[in-house]
């Protein structure tokens, strides 16, 4: 993890813009008075560095919750926070070198609003999920100039590395995406998407609930294919395989493939790998044969408009948890926004087995998620309701 050794957090007057970043404002956490969040807004993202003493070490590193896709923007914005805020910096393990050329543009990197209204493409739709070194993707993608591919991914890397491809390639039909897939889907039309490819997902053996497979994965993959269109799930992993096979079989009703050692025209460097290994390799494609229901979710993520009356929001909220069915909504942190009397919520909430983590603003006459709102599912809707209940009563 990037970040910098100074020997004391300081907080220059906010909002300040220096360069491509303007320093909005700062909140420190109220349990524990060693922890310092400093808000960032470029243009495309909004994130938090995170500084904090520890062991008598006071460091300026990235927040987990809001880490930024480029980590060169990570890497000058703790530069440039060090600078206006007259930061001694005592050790860095930040490397110094220039922006990668090909990396300057990256529109093609795609923030997860851009999904939540409907955007127009005349062409078909596929989506690789977990797209890795992005070999598969960027061949597929050359392959069938005429169709969109949405290559969803999380590690940071792996999408620095395919934005740099797509840019010295010139590639002009691919998304990317840095978000939960499991999460992703739940956005899109139903029978709006011609193929979906996971290969070789990490099989979380130890931590089952983190696999992209499950039976409502599954049911949000059938309603968003097309008709005729597939899934298709490559591993090389056989407790995977048959783990996916049985929430697949599970369906009440289902069009399956199963395969093991068939060869397809463009292969991994893990694969290949595999393959001189002679391990197994294990493909199920799910094949939908009829068209499936609109789906539509009422509600909205707005907090009321009111004053808020708490005198003390912070010993009422901090470490609480509300359950209900398939979800729940807990207060992590509680911070108070430096030089304001506004407050800040760290909090998780929605399913129990995909939740969102994110922070929520508290001014005096507004409410707001940070850095963006949840996305809208019917278990969100929910917590956000219940949220809103426990600011306002």
């Amino acid at each position: 993890m990037p970040h910098l050794h100074v020997k004391q957090c300081k907080v220059p007057l906010l909002p300040h813009k220096a360069d491509r970043f303007t320093f909005t404002f700062a909140a420190q956490n109220i349990s524990n008075t060693n922890e310092k969040l400093i808000a960032v807004r470029t243009n495309t993202e909004n994130f938090f560095l995170l500084c904090y003493n520890k062991d008598e070490k006071h460091l300026l590193k990235s927040d987990k919750l809001t880490r930024p896709t480029s980590t060169y923007a990570l890497h000058l914005a703790m530069i440039k926070y060090a600078d206006i805020a007259g930061l001694e910096v005592t050790a860095s393990n930040i490397p110094q070198k220039e922006e990668n050329e090909h990396l300057k543009d990256s529109s093609v990197l795609k923030n997860i609003s851009f999904f939540t209204t409907p955007f127009t493409t005349e062409k078909k739709i596929v989506i690789e999920i977990g797209f890795g070194s992005g070999r598969h993707l960027l061949y597929r993608a050359k392959q069938y100039p005429n169709k969109l591919f949405i290559g969803i991914e999380i590690h940071k890397a792996s999408i620095q590395q395919v934005i740099k491809a797509i840019n010295i390639e010139h590639l002009t039909n691919i998304y990317l995406l840095d978000y939960d897939a499991r999460l992703f889907l739940e956005l899109l039309p139903s029978n709006s998407i011609e193929k979906i490819y996971i290969h070789f997902p990490v099989p979380w053996d130890k931590k089952p609930q983190r696999r992209v497979i499950s039976p409502s994965f599954i049911d949000e993959a059938y309603r968003v294919l097309e008709k005729n269109a597939a899934l298709e799930l490559r591993t090389d992993s056989q407790n995977y395989y048959e783990y996916s096979y049985q929430c697949f079989i599970n369906r009440h009703k289902v069009l399956l493939n199963i395969k093991k050692n068939q060869h397809i025209d463009i292969t991994s460097k893990y694969e290949a790998r595999w393959q001189k290994m002679q391990k197994d390799i294990y493909d199920i494609v799910m094949t939908k044969d009829d068209t499936s229901r609109d789906r539509e979710i009422d509600g909205t993520f707005d907090f009321k408009i009111s004053p808020i009356h708490k005198t003390d929001l912070s010993s009422f909220l901090n470490k609480q948890t509300v359950k209900f069915d398939e979800g729940f909504v807990h207060i992590e942190r509680v911070y108070r926004v430096i030089d304001t009397n506004s407050y800040m919520l760290r909090i998780s909430m929605g399913s129990f087995n995909r939740p969102e983590h994110l922070y929520v603003i508290i001014h005096s006459n507004a409410i707001e998620y940070f850095p963006k709102p949840p996305i809208k599912s019917a278990i969100n809707l929910k917590a956000h309701k219940i949220l809103n209940g426990l600011i306002y009563e």
